[in-house]
């Protein structure tokens, strides 16, 4: 296995067509399609599926992918360090259920490297992607949420995928809604008080099983139901609408001039966030920093 095969690998995966592949690379087409098939033959299974169309990765060769991706950065970062004498482009991708506190963080993670040339990218996505996107490398961390009732269903999945979960917070389910609304007032509020009001949650596309919302009591029948897919929209409905929706309560006052609450929902029930990483990851030194700035903002969350 050779590192021009990992970047083949990389290209095809990119490409999704070995022939627009070999344009990009500048190699014949049976030359690239020949060394993809020595590579498979040396590993014993099949990256790539091909068909009419192109081709697709299999899981194993999904799987690969994701450590050639990494095998290819550290050596790019050699390369660049001790014999090109350059520096090297930094280059950093973090995976998060719809949180406003791990956005920030990412800002201030980018501020640290203002300095530098960096390709940094922060997916705002669903429960399942979040996941994939770590178990591919894709992503060097992911950022998601444990309850009572996920907890077991989720700790498998990361298990089976070799993911590590590590807590940064535990908080108790709150609701975020109006200052307006007619329930704003209360101290803490009955799940049941909610029915009459639109609750809002955020679109989990294929896979909306209810182990995989990004918001407590998902269970729990509603009458009207709003899915979004980013955090602005779910704002306009709580202030045009007088609805609501389940969180940790960690909300910036600042946000949208104090026109959104929190209050407590009275339940037994937990909401631990958390951090996933590969276990066969070590973080690169951007990652350490990103995971230290979200301990720092997750310094009194805890309830």
């Amino acid at each position: 296995m050779t590192l021009q095969q990992l970047k083949y690998i990389v290209k095809v995966a990119e490409k999704g067509s070995i022939n627009e592949a070999a344009k990009e690379l500048f190699i014949s087409q049976p030359s690239l399609s020949n060394a993809i098939k020595e590579l498979e033959k040396e590993l014993q299974f099949a990256i790539f599926i091909r068909n009419n169309r192109g081709v697709v990765l299999t899981n194993k060769g999904t799987e690969f992918l994701g450590y050639a991706q990494q095998v290819l950065t550290q050596a790019d970062l050699l390369e660049a360090k001790f014999i090109k004498g350059t520096v090297k482009k930094q280059r950093f991708a973090a995976s998060s259920q719809h949180y406003l506190f791990v956005a920030n963080a990412f800002v201030d993670l980018v501020k640290d490297y203002s300095n530098e040339e960096y390709d940094f990218t922060l997916n705002e996505t669903t429960t399942y992607e979040v996941i994939e996107h770590v178990k591919t490398m894709y992503s060097e961390i992911g950022i998601i949420y444990l309850s009572n009732y996920n907890e077991a269903v989720i700790r498998k999945m990361l298990s089976e995928n070799n993911l590590i979960f590590k807590e940064l917070f535990t908080a108790k389910p709150h609701v975020f809604l109006s200052k307006k609304h007619p329930l704003a007032s209360k101290d803490i509020i009955e799940i049941s008080e909610l029915d009459d009001y639109p609750k809002i949650s955020f679109n989990q596309g294929m896979y909306n099983s209810f182990y995989y919302s990004e918001e407590v009591f998902s269970y729990l029948p509603v009458k009207k139901s709003i899915r979004v897919s980013d955090r602005a929209a779910v704002v306009n409905f709580m202030i045009g609408l007088d609805a609501y929706t389940y969180s940790s309560g960690v909300f910036p006052e600042y946000l949208h001039g104090g026109d959104i609450i929190s209050v407590p929902v009275k339940a037994d029930e937990k909401i631990q966030v958390g951090t996933i990483v590969h276990k066969d990851v070590v973080l690169s030194e951007i990652g350490k920093k990103f995971y230290d700035i979200l301990l720092d903002y997750s310094k009194g969350f805890n309830s």
